[in-house]
């Protein structure tokens, strides 16, 4: 069922129109969430826009269209690039908007200082898999953006996949868990098919059991609300194949290797956030 704000259908707002922006609103769509009408996007090309065209979407160049149209809108711009965005679209922010910035590494004290004292402003970071609509998201709020604003935006962004609210400090530490750690979980994935390969599987197979494997044990994790190790010795038995597996991985230092990982990501996040 569509969202409805007040008495009429919400209506959806993407200043920027890249692949994030489409994943959301593909997913708010998909779900039933938002009309494909009821959303407006705006970017400087047709290059993007034409994604959202394509979901009956409508589109606009002109950014304060899309304030002027919507009462939530996703600032999905570059980083570097939203800080004029933002002097672009003040004139026309009121207290009756809902903003939201994917931008990674801008705080929400910069977001708030360059807008009106009225703005509702959240923070969301989403990641790759929210394209098919199994993303990992988390949510920080702004000084003026309360628990009604957030409700709001987690029920629209269930669409997308998981979304959990969080104080925006963790906002960095998610960057290193789940926004790096695709990469990282691609990796093992093919790491594993390689092993397969090795001993003399045909690589398209390979590829394709390691990759429903990885699914199907995240499913296992999250429905049976269990903790990795717990199922981890679910299937090792005394003397047989996995826990001579464990041993050889315990040897390449895979977890510490993992856990360096995503402190790495995690600190270069913040990095990036100073700057």
């Amino acid at each position: 069922m569509a969202v409805v704000e007040g008495q009429t259908p919400l209506r959806v707002g993407f200043v920027g129109a890249g692949r994030m922006a489409e994943a959301i609103a593909r997913g708010l769509i998909r779900a039933g969430k938002v009309e494909a009408q009821n959303v407006l996007a705006s970017a400087p090309t047709e290059r993007n826009l034409c994604h959202f065209q394509a979901l009956g979407c409508r589109t606009t160049h002109t950014n304060q269209d899309v304030l002027q149209s919507c009462c939530v809108v996703f600032l999905a711009t570059k980083p570097h690039i939203l800080p004029a965005v933002l002097v672009e679209i003040a004139p026309v922010v009121t207290a009756e908007h809902i903003l939201v910035s994917l931008a990674a590494g801008v705080p929400l004290s910069t977001l708030e200082e360059l807008l009106p004292p009225s703005a509702r402003v959240l923070r969301i970071s989403p990641n790759l898999p929210c394209v098919v609509q199994e993303g990992a998201v988390v949510l920080a709020r702004g000084r003026r953006a309360g628990s009604r604003e957030a409700e709001l935006l987690q029920t629209l962004l269930t669409a997308c996949g998981l979304c959990e609210e969080v104080p925006e400090a963790y906002l960095d530490i998610h960057t290193g868990l789940s926004g790096s750690g695709v990469a990282f979980v691609c990796a093992f994935s093919e790491a594993l098919a390689e092993g397969a390969i090795k001993m003399g599987m045909p690589s398209d197979l390979a590829h394709c059991i390691a990759a429903q494997t990885l699914l199907g044990t995240a499913k296992l994790l999250l429905q049976e609300g269990r903790h990795p190790a717990q199922l981890r010795t679910d299937v090792c038995t005394p003397g047989g194949t996995t826990i001579h597996g464990l041993h050889a991985l315990e040897q390449g230092g895979l977890r510490a290797a993992t856990m360096s990982a995503v402190e790495a990501a995690t600190n270069r996040a913040k990095e990036l956030s100073k700057k």
